[in-house]
């Protein structure tokens, strides 16, 4: 150790230290971007998401697709299982049409150019799964200024998410495991019941 440190108090050797540390454990942890605190707050909303459904609504799931895309709940965990085969553009496709729908006449150019670049032109970061004529009738309506000009592709890639992601979404994981808890719940439930006349019994007697 250099003479001028050895002449400093312990107290001052040991904070310096301890900032050091701190430094140190701060550089090795940065703070999040906002792209990974979204995924965290993604994951947090999803894992919450699981423990909501009741069977109730799990059964109307399995009974229609549109019962599905009426459910906030419904739609996450679908979302949940479209990540998982890297389609998630279809059901954000389909909300932002939805929304679109509820935009003030105001702003429905700017939204539908959004929209239109965000998902339908042939470059857009997350474009969905179009033919050609339904891509060049949704260009053609948002430069017409058209309130319906994502209706038939809307319409499109519902019927693809109906007829393909559902049918494999029934089979998947996120279906039977939330089926699996609510048996557990329904068995253990009335375990509990058994129990609870037992002690009653076992009382009266």
């Amino acid at each position: 150790m250099c003479k001028g440190l050895a002449t400093l108090p312990a107290t001052c050797l040991k904070s310096a230290k301890d900032i050091k540390h701190k430094i140190s454990f701060l550089l090795q942890k940065p703070e999040p971007h906002a792209a990974d605190q979204k995924e965290i707050k993604e994951k947090n909303v999803t894992a919450a998401v699981k423990r909501v459904p009741d069977a109730t609504e799990v059964e109307k799931w399995k009974e229609s697709f549109s019962h599905v895309m009426s459910s906030e709940l419904g739609r996450t965990v679908f979302t949940t299982f479209l990540k998982s085969e890297f389609s998630q553009e279809n059901v954000y496709f389909w909300i932002a049409c939805e929304d679109y729908k509820k935009t003030s006449p105001s702003k429905l150019a700017t939204k539908a150019k959004q929209i239109y670049q965000q998902y339908v032109d042939a470059d857009a970061p997350n474009e969905v799964n179009l033919d050609a004529a339904t891509r060049e009738k949704t260009r053609r309506g948002i430069e017409s200024g058209s309130p319906s000009c994502f209706d038939e592709a809307q319409k499109m890639i519902y019927t693809l998410m109906e007829k393909d992601s559902y049918r494999r979404f029934l089979k998947s994981n996120h279906i039977q495991d939330l089926c699996q808890k609510e048996k557990n719940t329904a068995q253990e439930k009335k375990e509990c019941d058994w129990v609870d006349s037992q002690q009653v019994l076992a009382g009266g007697a």
